[in-house]
């Protein structure tokens, strides 16, 4: 897939429903906090009327401005409507996408805490009303982003929202946040014991703080950010057994376990996801892995 050049603002993408028009945009300039990556939806077409969420290596905010609100569903039968957070991790959640419009966030969880003002172990991996975690402050926001006539416009409001939430003071310690950094540079493949002995803890010291500060363990952290490596290269068509070779599975049945644990779907069902397709699109750089 190729990258769209950073001037470039508003992009279609064609999903597998030749009827279902995507239109994507994103920031003509960074977002203030270097943690923090934007892109806008308009989906138009009835005949696109719900889409698999695949798991992403980040925290979600999703502030909805259109006439139909947003609703995600959950595998237990729930459903949430309206702006929302989404926990790091979630599993097997399907939105609605039919006259869509809102702005995706995509978080890096060593800023999530103190823009959501939530330990992240409290969000987990779930689905939580914007409004239960900001009150009137989302309400506000929504209307704003509906009565703005850009795109960029719709930007800049967020980026005010989110930037007003970051303290100057950091919630993550040095040694959890640059576990994370070697987590994410690495795809997932760095060993978790090795990461411990450099930090000078012990392996159950770094667990228990990675797990309060991340809302993760060390190795589901792991876990999802090779997932996330190998479902984009399976996206982009490579094939499932040098995929599995190459993003540190122990073989294929082992990559198709991973892929079904997160999404509750076959690889090839994940891989051919709209959302996947429109990711180099919506976030040609990829996620920023630390805060600046």
């Amino acid at each position: 897939m190729s990258v769209p050049p950073p001037g470039a603002h508003n992009r279609r993408v064609r999903t597998p429903n030749p009827t279902a028009g995507w239109e994507i945009a994103r920031p003509a300039r960074p977002s203030a906090p270097g943690a923090i990556a934007m892109a806008g939806f308009r989906i138009r077409g009835d005949g696109l009327s719900e889409l698999r969420a695949i798991p992403h290596p980040a925290v979600t905010i999703v502030v909805d401005f259109g006439e139909r609100p947003l609703t995600v569903s959950e595998a237990g039968g729930g459903s949430r409507s309206g702006s929302l957070v989404v926990g790091l991790g979630f599993r097997e959640l399907r939105v609605r996408a039919d006259l869509l419009e809102a702005v995706q966030v995509r978080l890096s969880p060593l800023a999530a805490r103190e823009v959501l003002g939530v330990p992240l172990a409290e969000l987990g991996g779930n689905v939580i009303a914007l409004e239960d975690l900001w009150a009137r402050d989302a309400g506000r926001l929504r209307e704003r982003l509906h009565d703005a006539h850009t795109w960029q416009d719709r930007f800049d409001l967020i980026d005010s929202a989110l930037s007003q939430r970051l303290r100057a003071r950091r919630s993550i310690e040095p040694e959890v946040a640059w576990v994370w950094q070697q987590i994410m540079a690495s795809h997932g493949l760095a060993r978790i014991t090795d990461l411990a002995e450099r930090t000078g803890r012990s392996r159950q010291q770094l667990w228990s703080r990675f797990g309060r500060q991340i809302g993760l363990s060390p190795k589901r952290a792991a876990m999802l950010v090779r997932f996330d490596h190998a479902i984009h290269r399976l996206a982009d068509g490579h094939p499932p057994a040098r995929v599995a070779a190459v993003t540190g599975y122990a073989d294929q049945a082992h990559l198709h376990r991973d892929i079904r644990a997160f999404t509750g779907a076959t690889p090839a069902a994940a891989a051919a996801e709209p959302w996947l397709a429109a990711d180099d699109t919506a976030w040609p750089t990829r996620m920023v892995t630390g805060v600046r």
